[in-house]
């Protein structure tokens, strides 16, 4: 199950996403290590979130779509307000303080990411047995959390590299990922 699992959520967690572009447009502006908070945050926040949707919270937005399209309206319009900020960020002025993102910007890019809740709970109906078990969920829980941890990881590294591949060219970088990250909060409202 084990190797089933981590196949099934390579493409997924590995992809462009709104947490991916956010940690590669994080560790291209102020490198890896000043994102380790936000990753802190968003990851003990997906493993909260994950081990809830897998003891059944899941059934309570199954039950309430209009709480789920809320959650997903509010999602795409934080990942937009994320892409204006890098499209109006000038070029890189080490006079002007920049803030770097913390914790609680992980946590809250988190719990408004609708594509996370499709995954978790797309994740639980392929790799929960019927009846659940707490350590099942808290071995998928685990597994995905990891996985989502390494992924966050290489997305930052790349953008710390290709910023120091682009040094003058920052300006473009920051145009580059706001228009990625517009895109995909364009995405997270049509999907």
């Amino acid at each position: 199950m084990l190797l089933s699992l981590l196949i099934f959520l390579f493409p997924l967690a590995y992809s462009p996403g709104p947490g991916n572009m956010f940690f590669a447009a994080n560790g291209a502006r102020f490198g890896f290590r000043a994102t380790l908070r936000a990753n802190l945050g968003y990851h003990l926040a997906t493993w909260l979130v994950t081990a809830a949707i897998g003891l059944g919270a899941y059934g309570i937005l199954a039950q309430q779509p209009a709480l789920f399209q809320v959650l997903k309206f509010i999602g795409a319009g934080y990942v937009f307000y994320l892409a204006r900020k890098f499209l109006r960020a000038g070029a890189f002025n080490p006079d002007l303080t920049a803030r770097v993102a913390g914790f609680w910007d992980g946590v809250i890019l988190l719990m408004l990411n609708p594509k996370a809740y499709v995954i978790i709970a797309l994740m639980f109906t392929q790799f929960l047995g019927t009846e659940v078990a707490l350590t099942q969920v808290v071995l998928i829980t685990t597994v995905f959390t990891l996985n989502n941890l390494l992924a966050f990881s290489l997305w930052t590294l790349a953008g710390a590299q290709m910023a120091a591949l682009f040094q003058r060219a920052d300006r473009e970088l920051n145009i580059g990922f706001g228009v990625m990250l517009a895109l995909i909060a364009l995405w997270m409202l049509l999907a």
